[in-house]
């Protein structure tokens, strides 16, 4: 791509950002080819945070500049899928009418704003809750553009203000904690969940095809992701191509962009490092020999691949395995029920998680604090939810103890399993080994997802060199994030 080409994809950006912002500032939204709802540049950028880079010390105690005494509590989310339960194990109400409750204003005192949009929706909506004056206590905010908020002190207050510190957050998982961090690393955001992954795959296909009887032995085939193709291959050989190892290019995409060991922009460059065309050989080679579906995540051919048989394993999250994965057998009795176990995969991963903020604007400091104490800190509360909701809670003494005492979280999602499997323990393993420290940045989604594009539709599809496909990429990111420098 040269310069010339680069400058003219950042002088059309910035004519339609200034569009956008005279159209009330609302930004276009824009879905990667794993279907996840990512978001421009410009709705990334924010001011530079005003907060110091230690974390103060604090007694427990909320700030002066906080304002408690409000009203009314109110709660934001894009859907209904936590906050009621969250706000329910609070409260100690009852899970069953929780949701209906909430909507019929029968808990004193707190109102739970469900927006009933999609996740990657949610930023919009919450620019025109603030822009409007809306009543916003705490929200939640998605890994992909949590930044955008986080990095923004006049939308997010830092939780030592609300006498939160250190000492409260002991045993949440480090790359948890990377997340809620503004780029002074600054305490903004903190996550009930650990969205952890692993690879669930066939037990029965797996011992006939790769001779593996444990999910120790699986793990050990694929191991890394030279073996993962190696076992993928042997797959597609005993098959006549007519059994994929993977699930999706978004599956592998999902795991692989977790082991990155720089971030995607350095000293505002662009970094295509090595993993980059590691990532590119591996799919390929995959993609050659039938080792990965040509599904799409999100579609109904992506899980009937796993009920049929045609797809031997998923990358699935801690959310995931209730969800899709569930689907992908045929649902509770379905022909691949009880067919499955897990184990680590390749690499370290996780996918998804919400963290909860708080509005400085805010006039319930106290309710604030003890919401968060309640769903990230208390560990009791942490273990009931864990259990009821059920949830992969953020916090690794809690869950390294459920798990100790065999706890079944949910007996339809461990009865998929072989064997009686405690699934929670391999994710567990993951979820302590994932480091993110120094490699987040606010520009991560749209990155990403062009990467992705660039390598399905470019190198695989398109049959262009990596080279070719990484100049397309690189003009894709110079529309989305117009202020990067680059070299050539």
């Amino acid at each position: 791509m040269n310069t010339l080409k680069r400058t003219l994809a950042l002088v059309a950006t910035l004519a339609m950002t200034a569009t956008a912002f005279a159209s009330c500032g609302k930004e276009e939204e824009k879905k990667d080819d794993n279907n996840a709802e990512t978001t421009t540049a410009a709705q990334q950028e924010t001011e530079a945070p005003e907060e110091t880079t230690a974390e103060p010390d604090n007694d427990g105690t909320i700030d002066p500049s906080v304002k408690t005494g409000g009203k009314e509590f109110t709660v934001v989310a894009w859907n209904a899928d936590d906050v009621p339960y969250l706000i329910a194990q609070w409260k100690g109400l009852s899970y069953d009418t929780i949701v209906q409750d909430l909507a019929d204003g029968k808990v004193e005192g707190v109102n739970a704003n469900i927006l009933n949009v999609q996740g990657g929706q949610a930023s919009e909506k919450y620019d025109q809750l603030f822009n409007d004056g809306s009543d916003i206590d705490v929200y939640l905010v998605e890994a992909d553009w949590a930044l955008k908020y986080i990095n923004d002190d006049s939308k997010t207050l830092a939780l030592s203000k609300l006498g939160l510190g250190d000492k409260d957050f002991a045993n949440i998982y480090s790359y948890t904690d990377e997340v809620g961090k503004d780029s002074n690393g600054v305490r903004k955001g903190v996550s009930w969940q650990a969205a952890a992954g692993g690879f669930a795959y066939r037990a029965d296909l797996a011992e006939e095809y790769l001779g593996v009887k444990t999910p120790e032995e699986m793990q050990a085939k694929i191991d890394n992701w030279d073996l993962f193709v190696d076992a993928a291959k042997t797959i597609s050989e005993k098959t006549s191509g007519g059994v994929a190892l993977a699930d999706t290019l978004g599956g592998l995409w999902q795991a692989f962009a977790c082991g990155r060991t720089q971030p995607w922009v350095v000293d505002n460059k662009l970094v295509i490092d090595d993993s980059c065309k590691e990532f590119a050989d591996t799919v390929k080679a995959l993609w050659d020999c039938g080792g990965v579906t040509k599904n799409t995540q999100w579609t109904d051919e992506w899980t009937a691949a796993g009920v049929s048989g045609k797809c031997m394993g998923y990358f699935v999250s801690t959310w995931g395995f209730g969800g899709f994965f569930l689907d992908a057998v045929g649902g509770e009795g379905g022909e691949q029920y009880g067919k499955w176990n897990v184990c680590q995969g390749p690499t370290p991963f996780y996918w998804g998680g919400t963290w909860m903020v708080v509005n400085p604007g805010t006039d319930n400091g106290e309710e604030a604090r003890d919401f968060i104490l309640s769903a990230t800190s208390d560990e009791k509360q942490m273990s009931e939810y864990a259990k009821a909701k059920p949830e992969y809670v953020n916090n690794s003494k809690v869950m390294d103890d459920l798990i100790s005492s065999n706890t079944v979280f949910n007996e339809k999602i461990s009865g998929n399993f072989k064997d009686g499997q405690n699934y929670f323990a391999e994710l567990a393993k993951n979820a302590k080994e994932i480091d993110f420290g120094g490699l987040i940045t606010p520009y991560d989604a749209s990155i990403k997802g062009a990467f992705s594009n660039a390598i399905k539709d470019e190198f695989l599809d398109g049959g262009k060199s990596f080279d070719d496909a990484m100049e397309t990429f690189k003009d894709k990111v110079a529309e989305s994030v117009p202020d990067l420098e680059w070299d050539d």
